[in-house]
């Protein structure tokens, strides 16, 4: 007996509105990754190799290498400083090193987990999707460690093969003394003719196990992004092996990247903000323009001479950028930009729309937490209005602002930021999470919202201090000096006080050539807020001291006990 539609029962409310949403969801992502031609007329030959680059390497965040090998195998990949290399050069160069990778572990079977201590360069790329392909958890870390904290984030996560560049030698000395089991292969070296040590390097396992690929593993492993560890030992935060179409539509969404194109990635790789540019241009067969180091001048030039229509940098970046000499940003026009992407730290409003002023209104904004991905854009249209703000939630991301009790505060008052989406981590390494309420999860960071729904981030939990019984922001005073005009950078933290309980300290770097004094700075908070607010001490500093990623490292900050 044939089945009638007209004789099905009704669908119930909650199930419609399910299936209404999800219907919605779909027609929304293909409408937007066909807007960035991501889905577009291609020929048979292409999506059947994309097709078998899927059946054999499955989907995960690196997916895109072995993609854009499919489908655009012979366009440039990365350029760096060897050059260019192409999609499916890179592909083959990653399976070969896979292939030697899957012998590296305890007894010469596959690894568990493979750190990476690597600048921005093509073997970043081959040794991560190498060792995505091989199923081993891939630990990023940070080119700005020093030895002694080096040993011990790679004590604590534990690795087998440790990838890095030749010039940080010294510093893994003190692992290998540590961990003389684990295998070490060399990413980069500058001497003209190979390395000075007889270790491996990726050119040679590439070459020597040209043509060989691994087999499909059975769990892909995890990606161990470091939290930024400014005021501490930075924590191991575990990610899935991937997102799926909808998470990169809600970047696609906001931010205007297009199939095929060129940009720049300054932003370093090893940091959730990096990496997941490095993400999204794999996916979108975007040539990636990068080189080791950050240089101001030299990235303006990789714009004009790539015509790049996309940068991507963390913040402070972007005011090295601004800072230049006019005769110097007179040189270049990047006038084929069309999205300048900053997230990692908080921006100087004034930088925000200098770089703007100059160069179009191409600053798109992010709040990212290395816990929950990306979280708020700023497009260029709020940054007008707002420099400071981090922008609305991209689709598929709830924020709340909420009080002690968990209750929503009203837009404008301060509360501690929650945030549910699909891309939360799996939790920290150490076997410790985050808070979680209804599904929400603390972010660590204090936040407000404006009447329009734009999130702003104030600081963290714990960089609140309380005065005289007064709550006081630190980023509010540290907005304050920053008007001054005369101040180039300032941060502001606690420090205890036998009347207050707690006073701030501010440390302040001075425009060059700027008569500024303590006494400056203090009548000038003075003036425009309350007393309670005004920096017990001012020091004045050269620079201030910061991470890899532009984070001001707070413990590296000299005592303010002698200042004025």
């Amino acid at each position: 007996m044939g089945h009638d539609p007209a004789m099905a029962p009704p669908l119930a409310p909650s199930l419609r509105a399910r299936l209404g949403s999800r219907v919605g969801r779909a027609r929304w992502t293909l409408s937007t990754l066909t807007r960035a031609g991501l889905v577009a007329p291609i020929s048979p030959a292409a999506y059947a190799r994309m097709g078998l680059a899927v059946r054999r390497g499955g989907t995960h965040a690196l997916s895109g290498v072995a993609l854009s090998a499919a489908r655009v195998p012979d366009a440039p990949a990365v350029v760096d400083e060897r050059g260019s290399i192409t999609w499916a050069e890179l592909h083959a160069q990653a399976d070969a090193v896979a292939a030697a990778f899957a012998t590296m572990g305890p007894g010469g079977g596959r690894p568990t987990t493979i750190a990476l201590l690597v600048r921005n360069h093509r073997g970043f790329v081959v040794a991560l999707a190498a060792a995505t392909r091989v199923g081993a958890d891939t630990l990023l870390l940070n080119t700005g460690f020093a030895g002694p904290q080096l040993a011990e984030v790679v004590a604590r996560e534990g690795i087998d093969v440790l990838v890095h560049d030749e010039e940080f030698e010294g510093i893994v000395a003190g692992v290998r003394e540590a961990q003389p089991d684990a295998r070490y292969v060399l990413a980069w070296t500058d001497a003209p003719d190979g390395p000075v040590t007889d270790r491996p390097t990726l050119d040679g396992l590439a070459h020597g196990h040209a043509g060989q690929s691994v087999a499909r593993p059975e769990r892909f492993g995890r990606l161990v992004l470091l939290t930024s560890g400014t005021t501490g030992t930075p924590k191991g935060a575990a990610r899935p092996p991937g997102g799926g179409a909808g998470d990169l539509s809600a970047v696609l969404d906001r931010v205007p990247w297009r199939y095929g194109e060129t940009v720049v990635v300054a932003a370093p790789m090893f940091h959730a903000w990096g990496f997941g540019q490095l993400v999204i241009a794999a996916v979108m067969g975007c040539t990636i323009v990068t080189r080791r180091r950050f240089d101001p001048e030299a990235t303006l030039a990789a714009v004009d001479a790539h015509r790049a229509t996309g940068l991507s940098v963390v913040p402070v970046m972007l005011e090295r950028i601004v800072d230049l000499p006019d005769e110097v940003l007179d040189r270049y026009s990047c006038s084929t930009l069309r999205f300048v992407t900053a997230s990692g730290s908080r921006m100087r409003p004034d930088a925000v729309l200098a770089f703007m002023d100059r160069f179009g209104d191409t600053v798109y904004n992010s709040y990212n937490a290395t816990e929950a991905g990306q979280i708020a854009t700023a497009v260029p249209a709020d940054l007008r209005v707002a420099p400071d703000t981090a922008g609305r939630p991209v689709a598929g991301t709830e924020v709340r602002i909420l009080d002690a009790e968990g209750r929503e505060v009203p837009a404008g008052e301060i509360g501690q930021l929650w945030v549910r989406n699909t891309t939360q981590f799996e939790g920290y390494t150490s076997g410790d999470s985050k808070s979680f309420l209804e599904g929400f999860m603390a972010s660590g960071d204090l936040g407000r919202l404006d009447e329009a729904g734009r999130l702003y981030v104030v600081g963290r939990d714990d960089d609140m201090i309380v005065s005289g019984g007064e709550n006081v922001y630190p980023l509010e005073v540290e907005q304050c000096i920053d008007a001054m005009g005369t101040v180039r950078e300032v941060v502001v933290v606690g420090v205890d006080d036998e009347a207050f309980g707690q006073r701030l300290a501010a440390y302040v770097v001075a425009v060059p050539g700027a008569s500024l004094t303590v006494d400056d700075v203090k009548a000038h908070v003075k003036a425009e807020l309350a007393g309670y607010k005004v920096p017990r001490h001012v020091v004045f500093l050269d620079e201030l001291p910061r991470n890899a990623t532009g984070k001001v490292v707070k413990r590296d900050l000299p005592s303010s006990g002698a200042a004025g």
